[in-house]
């Protein structure tokens, strides 16, 4: 296990924090809205995110005997697809205890209750050994990590040489004329809705906030290379709101 590099501080929205304050506040925000999180995602995008999260997975296409983590997997809805699709070991790490704890919920409920493991853990500093991931997925998670090189580090350290690493994450409009509405949408019905289903409209004011200040494409797409990952490549969706970027440890 990776020793827990941290940076000095962090971006929380518009907001700079040192980055136990970041950690913290994150935890805190995702532990309130956990009962409501699938809904509000649901709501939020018109159930587009199901879309976007099938298109990881076809791209994952994981295998049978595989061992898969979902980093920063929150309510594991990813990791439900996996095992849907394979028979694969497949682990939640998450760092707020609500989202996991709704997350086995959800599993139960769909009747997936073998091959399914949820663990507390941070990104920056996985639980797991060298070589022990098959692939990796964080889906909407890596704005959320405090340090994010230092999770995309320990993503090449805890895949297996060949492994994949899949990343689906908001980004910043790329269709004409798209920018000014996704703005007045992030910023004006996102909280309220987050207010009226939650109770917690700064938690959608933070994720308004959150995907302004994330580095775009080709930033994260370097942050990719300079973990160590190869054969790095990305793929937009929805006229460029949501990126699917995707790597292999080589």
């Amino acid at each position: 296990m990776a020793e827990d590099p941290r940076s000095a501080s962090a971006r929380f929205g518009y907001e700079t924090l040192g980055a136990d304050a970041h950690s913290a506040r994150v935890r805190s925000l995702f532990e309130a809205v956990a009962r409501r999180y699938d809904l509000m995602n649901d709501l939020m995008s018109g159930g587009l995110h199901r879309v976007w999260k099938a298109a990881l997975l076809d791209w994952l296409d994981p295998r049978p005997g595989w061992t898969v983590i979902d980093a920063a997997g929150g309510t594991g809805d990813i990791a439900r697809g996996i095992r849907r699709r394979a028979d694969a070991r497949v682990i939640v790490c998450d760092a707020a205890p609500g989202m996991l704890r709704t997350g086995r919920d959800r599993a139960i409920d769909a009747g997936i209750l073998d091959g399914l493991e949820f663990l507390c853990g941070r990104a920056e500093a996985l639980p797991f050994p060298d070589a022990a991931a098959d692939a990796i997925t964080i889906a909407f998670g890596l704005r959320n990590v405090t340090d994010r090189q230092a999770a995309l580090t320990e993503f090449r350290r805890v895949l297996k040489p060949g492994g994949r690493l899949a990343c689906l994450e908001f980004g910043r409009p790329t269709l004409p004329g798209l920018a000014p509405l996704y703005d007045a949408y992030s910023f004006s019905v996102l909280p309220a809705l987050g207010a009226l289903v939650t109770g917690r409209g700064d938690a959608y004011r933070y994720l308004a906030e959150s995907i302004r200040v994330f580095p775009d494409r080709e930033s994260l797409a370097g942050m990719l290379r300079a973990a160590g990952l190869g054969a790095v490549r990305w793929r937009n969706f929805a006229g460029g709101i949501v990126a699917l970027h995707t790597a292999f440890r080589t």
